[in-house]
């Protein structure tokens, strides 16, 4: 019977991050139709909010079909959202740690070659992992560590574009981009693990976490349509640009979104970052036929890279999906960097 029950819970981690990985490389191919076909461009920065929206209100609606009764699902909301302002304090520092993410990527992008960007924002990979160890007590085998670097070259590989030989109209400071890089890469790391433990040091429902997690997304999302866009809105509309095409990729990003949510409830961030990378390789797979793009020697490369690593990550292991009790010496943990 626990044999059973290990199979059931094995295939439905399977089918989580399967199901993330195919919605984030058709999202990243759409994605890339929309910016390349539509002659007038919609804000991004709208499209990022109204999927927050889209996001809680499939979050509103799963968690009523959750408690199955109206009473139970209003009582749920006024215990863990309304009467509960110490939580959604809480869970308003991923999001705002992701705004600040954001920003410094932007930052650094400015100030830093694309290739030089390219390749030192991959580090939040090994840095997910390093959070993973510190903050959740966890202890990762050499094979495992070996992965995650392996992983972090594939994608840089996979990604990579050769520079162009043109001059810089900008005057960039490297010093204030490395620095803002190693910012981008210290938050995305500790965003995507802070959420996790929260998720994994409490009974409270995934649903209820992602209600109080989207409510202050709505708020820090807002903010940045106002300070990014603000007057091009006011001039040309909240939804200037829009298509079907545009909605579509709103629909696949919050279904994304909620499906990141489950990964790292049930499995966790490293290896919503394996998926992350597969869905990479898949979208640009796909953009061969789709967009005519050319396989590359360095893609090849990374491609293999990228399998390898989720190969050797995934032999048999200690379980690293669940919050381990008690605490170990930080140089135990680490000892197998």
């Amino acid at each position: 019977m626990a044999a059973a029950r290990e199979n059931v819970s094995l295939l439905f981690k399977l089918y989580c991050l399967t199901v993330m990985t195919l919605v984030a490389a058709t999202y990243t191919i759409a994605l890339r139709y929309t910016r390349t076909s539509d002659k007038e461009l919609y804000f991004s920065t709208t499209a990022v909010c109204i999927t927050e929206v889209i996001k809680l209100l499939l979050s509103v609606g799963i968690l009523a079909k959750e408690t199955g009764s109206l009473g139970r699902f209003k009582t749920s909301l006024r215990e863990n959202v309304l009467g509960s302002p110490k939580e959604l304090m809480k869970l308003s520092v991923p999001s705002l740690v992701y705004a600040v993410q954001n920003n410094m990527a932007f930052l650094a992008l400015s100030n830093l070659d694309a290739a030089v960007y390219q390749v030192t924002y991959q580090l939040k990979i090994p840095c997910t992992a390093l959070c993973t160890v510190l903050m959740l007590n966890r202890a990762l085998s050499k094979v495992q560590w070996i992965s995650v670097f392996m992983l972090c070259g594939g994608v840089i590989l996979v990604q990579w574009k050769p520079a162009q030989a043109t001059k810089v109209m900008v005057e960039q400071n490297p010093f204030l981009g490395f620095g803002a890089i190693a910012i981008a890469v210290l938050c995305s790391g500790f965003a995507g693990v802070y959420f996790e433990k929260v998720l994994k040091s409490s009974d409270t429902s995934l649903w209820v976490r992602n209600i109080q997690m989207y409510l202050s997304g709505i708020v820090v999302t807002l903010i940045g349509v106002y300070l990014s866009d603000g007057a091009e809105i006011k001039e040309k509309g909240f939804f200037f640009g829009y298509t079907y095409y545009v909605w579509f990729v709103i629909f696949l990003a919050s279904v994304g979104g909620l499906y990141t949510s489950v990964v790292v409830k049930y499995t966790d961030n490293i290896m919503k970052g394996f998926s992350a990378a597969a869905a990479i390789v898949l979208s640009t797979i796909a953009s061969v036929l789709l967009f005519g793009l050319q396989i590359t020697l360095t893609f090849a490369l990374g491609t293999l890279l990228v399998c390898v690593s989720i190969y050797f990550y995934g032999l048999p292991r200690q379980d690293t999906t669940s919050i381990q009790q008690g605490e170990t010496a930080s140089k135990g943990r680490v000892s197998g960097v």
